[in-house]
């Protein structure tokens, strides 16, 4: 994995000034767009588009001082106007572009080059399971995507759920973990800004078929799952278990993600600060490249 993101960081610096398409950065990391952008802003504690972004500004610091003309630059980063390069630009670095190229300000962001670090010998728990195909059953949004925090959106469509589908729900309801599940699919796909959609589905897992009006439903095939437990401060504990599966456990792991949707759930009730959770991400071995 970590050989797949050199390569895209020298992919994206070899293709610099020309639009750098999410299709094709996917297939050179070898996953989708979701799962990639989520990766990459938990390893560089950026999103993607910052990244290139910094690199292109970055450059048009050196043609700056190296006297090349403002308008040139400009439209060679991709910017559509001066105006809108050189607010970006003093953003980026406090200056204006003319006052870089009189008074010849450095202001530098470096290449990613990407490591393996193993940060403080903590293991992490998680366990490999084969689950059979199986149902989920619930309701569904399309909803931003979000890395971090509450999502509104989702908290809305939690919200939304009626007495009498909650009762349906727990009527089909037949399989681990008995709870409620929240399952994200269906990703916009193309985008390198954290600005697209996925479909977002609350329910309850099931052999059963859905024969309720108000409800849907979505069949998962058989697969292979990493099962991640946590037990801490709800959010907190969650949040961070997902952030190390993506920076640290999926890297130097011996699998990778496949296109399923991702399930966790909460066990709510009781002390906040002890509240167990577990995360489930389809994957696959993988395959030597």
């Amino acid at each position: 994995m970590i050989q797949q993101f050199n390569k895209l960081m020298d992919y994206i610096e070899n293709h610099i000034t020309e639009e750098i398409s999410g299709n094709d950065i996917s297939k050179i990391v070898g996953m989708s767009d979701y799962h990639f952008k989520r990766m990459f802003s938990y390893l560089a504690g950026m999103s993607l588009n910052e990244y290139i972004k910094n690199r292109r500004l970055s450059l048009a610091n050196v043609e700056l001082i190296n006297g090349e003309k403002v308008t040139d630059i400009a439209f060679k980063y991709g910017y559509q106007s001066i105006e809108g390069f050189s607010r970006a630009f003093r953003e980026w670095s406090g200056f204006l572009p003319s006052e870089v190229a009189k008074n010849k300000i450095q202001k530098s962001f470096p290449k990613f080059t990407f490591i393996i670090d193993i940060k403080g010998g903590v293991s992490m728990e998680f366990k490999i399971e084969k689950k059979e195909k199986f149902n989920i059953v619930g309701v569904s949004k399309r909803v931003p995507i979000q890395f971090e925090g509450v999502s509104q959106s989702i908290l809305e469509l939690a919200q939304s759920i009626t007495q009498q589908q909650r009762e349906e729900m727990h009527k089909l309801a037949d399989l681990y973990p008995h709870y409620v599940l929240n399952v994200s699919y269906d990703f916009d796909e193309g985008r390198l800004e954290e600005k697209g959609n996925l479909t977002h589905m609350i329910g309850f897992a099931t052999t059963k078929e859905n024969t309720f009006d108000d409800l849907e439903q979505i069949t998962i095939e058989q697969s292979i799952w990493a099962i991640f437990p946590n037990v801490g401060p709800f959010p907190q504990a969650l949040q961070e278990t997902t952030a190390k599966i993506y920076s640290e456990w999926l890297p130097s792991s011996d699998y990778e993600i496949v296109d399923l949707p991702s399930i966790s759930f909460t066990k709510h009730g009781g002390s906040t600060d002890k509240v167990y959770s577990e995360v489930w991400l389809p994957v696959q071995k993988k395959e030597n490249r």
